[in-house]
Parts: structure tokens; sequence; C-alpha cells
């Protein structure tokens, strides 16, 4: 085992996140090589400081299970292929037994680590469940601006506010921003819809009701289409189609 391997280890002591064989293989390196217990103090060290700076907060239920189900999809590196055997040579001295190295793949052990001190933490806990459970606006929104064929077009709001539509043809999404829109009633819900050809087709609701917000439409813009958003009942119009005069209109090039 060299230093680098060490550190790594010692890392993962300090989180109380080794296997029984890296245990073991730590435990022997650090009885072998004292000059290194440095990383096992900086490591301890650092934990202590993090752990003890943030207030303990119980972890969101439902967090290791989010956890679990987004390593699952995530591509793993394939296993090293074990080494050929070599043929025994009469009076040759024997090479020392590999032990297993479940730590050879140091980019999943440096993803577990992070974890394991996030999730120990309250800050952290709160983080990676933010991630996991963003609304879906807002990871069709982040999705959307990361693609090379993103657009974007706003429009002002009679009256006060705006709105800005955000698309992408690749990616399939759309989203609608509101901007200081009026408030509506409680009987009240914004829609959106689609103008295409002259028809005016429903786009969906805005979830928020105080004038401000994203929102995920049902169907991606195409050239030529207005994306427009009317004051509605409670739900959406009764008759499929607008009920009132657009607050405002985009156009879509």
């Amino acid at each position: 085992m060299n230093e680098q391997d060490f550190a790594e280890l010692a890392a993962g002591a300090a989180l109380h996140a080794l296997s029984h064989d890296d245990r073991v293989a730590f435990d022997t390196a650090r009885r072998q090589h004292p000059e290194w217990e440095h990383h096992v103090t900086a490591n301890v060290a650092t934990a202590a400081v993090l752990a003890d700076g943030v207030a303990d907060v119980a972890p969101p239920a439902g967090i290791r299970s989010a956890l679990l189900a987004r390593i699952a999809v995530t591509p793993q590196d394939p296993a090293p292929a074990a080494p050929e055997a070599e043929p025994d040579v009469p009076g040759a001295p024997g090479a020392p037994a590999r032990r297993p190295r479940a730590w050879r793949a140091r980019s999943w052990f440096a993803l577990a680590a992070s974890l394991a001190l996030l999730v120990g933490i309250g800050w952290g806990a709160a983080f990676v469940n933010q991630q996991l459970n963003r609304p879906a606006p807002v990871a069709a929104l982040e999705e959307i601006r990361q693609a090379p064929d993103a657009r974007t077009e706003s429009a002002a709001v009679a009256g006060g506010g705006e709105a800005t539509a955000y698309w992408s043809p690749t990616v399939g999404k759309a989203v609608l921003v509101l901007e200081d829109f009026p408030p509506l009633g409680e009987d009240e819900s914004y829609q959106m819809w689609l103008i295409r050809d002259g028809a005016a087709v429903s786009a969906g609701l805005v979830p928020a009701d105080d004038g401000s917000g994203p929102a995920l439409l049902a169907d991606t813009p195409e050239p030529g289409d207005v994306l427009a958003v009317t004051r509605e009942p409670e739900g959406g119009s009764p008759t499929g189609q607008p009920t009132s005069d657009p607050l405002v209109a985009i156009e879509t090039p």
C-alpha cells in the first residue's frame, strides 16, 4: 500500500465508512507506517470541526431510499479483471497474497464518503434532499438552460409583471417563468395556452397563485406559436378554450 491509498482509507476511517477488509488493511498500514499518521489526524479533525459547526438535524424521511435509487441508475466502472494465476515454480519464493481491494474504485469511494459526511450533518442532509426532490419545473429549467439549442423570449404584462419562456427542441421541454403577475382570487387560476395555426390548446396551469414562479408546459413551442396566459376559473377553463383576454402573449420565432 502506498501513502495515497492510506490517505483515502484514512478519510473513510474518519467517517466510519470502511469495510471489514479495508479496516484491517488500514490498521496494518497504520502500524507499519507511523510517518503517515498525519493523514489520520487531519481527517479526524476535519470531520469533527464540520460536525460541531452545525446543529444536528434528522435526515429527511426517504433520503436513504432516494440516494440508493439514484445510485442504482448511475453507471459504474466495470470491475478490474482478475490477474491470471502464475504457475508454481519449484524453489521460487512464494508471492505475497493480494488482499481484496474494494477501494480501488477511488471515484466511487470518494462519492460515498462525501455523501456520508454530508448526510451526517444537518445542512448536508438538507442539500442532498433538495437536489433529489427539486420541483419538476425547476429541474426542467436547469436542463433547458444547459442545452445547446436553448431558446428564451420575454414579454411584459399589462399593468406590471413579466413572463419569460424557456424551451429546447432537443430536450423537448418548455418552462414559463412568471414575475409579479397580478394576484389571483381564491377561485381563480392562471392557465397557459399554445396558440398554433389560430387554435388555442391548453398548456397547463401555473401552480403558483401569487403571481410568480416557474411552470412546466404540457408541450414544446414550435416556430410561429404564441404562448399566452389567461385568468380562468379555479382548475382551468371549463370550456377548454380561453374565457378571458390574454394577460401576456409571447411569440416564438
